[in-house]
């Protein structure tokens, strides 16, 4: 059975290390996922982009999938299945009725105001199906998944606003990370981040996790991010791999064979990750 992250974030956040959110950019990218969760006995979030989903068939389609690969898998550690950055209320609740265990209502290029209203009726829909939910303040940067934005940095007193009318499970607080590939070193607001961890006493989210150096992924979940979604690292993986085959052997045109190297590189990729936020052997 699926379950909300909201436990797990908990947990996380209190024992000091965070659970990794890994996005499915191709269906044979769940069946990997929940391999690797299960060998290193970790806690993972499985998530769809909004802007995924219908490419993957659907909201009914994906959390069809992950429901009965968990089950035929045998998987016993716990899985969350969460539409990442649910670009309105109506497709939240979708994905809710379609069995997702965890959702994000992204009102952040809203008035603060509109925002929370946003974020309240998710909630509300949400609680009685036991689903989580996380909201976030501020922009996130850079391109993924076809979502294009500028840093804009959290403010504290809107994050405050943000958990408490709203009542959220997790608050994805903009703080200089971005989506894809970083230009130059990540830049993160460690101050602010302290201050809206100290202030909120909610699990933090880090958006753009790929490519921000180990020590700063390890300051951050010191101060409160108990999740980290990686994105850019699994798919660049993927492709690498795919362009290797390709290269390598001219005459091959099975896509099975040219796709499980790419699945055997997004396992290692997610792998190391897992170890990295130090979440192996939490389940």
């Amino acid at each position: 059975m699926l379950v909300s992250m909201k436990k797990m974030l908990q947990e996380a956040k209190r024992e000091g290390y965070a659970i990794g959110q890994y996005n499915i950019n191709n269906l044979e990218f769940i069946p990997a996922f929940l391999r690797v969760a299960e060998e290193e006995k970790s806690p993972m979030i499985i998530a769809a982009s909004d802007r995924m989903v219908d490419f993957l068939g659907g909201f009914k389609n994906i959390a069809g999938m992950v429901q009965t690969l968990y089950e035929d898998m045998e998987i016993k550690v716990p899985i969350a299945l969460h539409l990442d950055h649910g670009q309105s209320v109506a497709r939240c609740k979708q994905a809710i009725d379609a069995g997702f265990s965890s959702v994000m209502i992204d009102g952040s290029h809203h008035p603060i105001d509109e925002n929370i209203k946003m974020t309240q009726e998710v909630a509300a829909y949400a609680k009685p199906y036991g689903v989580s939910v996380e909201a976030e303040v501020g922009t996130v940067g850079g391109q993924e998944d076809g979502l294009v934005g500028g840093v804009q940095y959290a403010d504290v007193h809107e994050c405050i606003r943000l958990v408490q009318e709203a009542e959220i499970d997790a608050l994805a607080a903009a703080l200089g990370s971005v989506h894809g590939p970083y230009q130059g070193d990540p830049n993160l607001g460690f101050e602010q981040m302290e201050e809206i961890s100290r202030q909120t006493q909610v699990p933090l989210v880090l958006h753009g996790g790929t490519g921000i150096p180990t020590h700063q992924i390890q300051r951050a979940i010191s101060l409160g991010h108990a999740k980290i979604n990686v994105n850019t690292e699994s798919i660049q993986a993927w492709t690498k791999a795919v362009r290797k085959k390709l290269s390598e052997d001219e005459k091959v045109y099975e896509p099975r064979l040219i796709l499980l190297p790419a699945i055997e590189a997004v396992e290692k990729s997610v792998k190391e990750k897992i170890h990295e936020f130090g979440t192996n052997g939490k389940a």
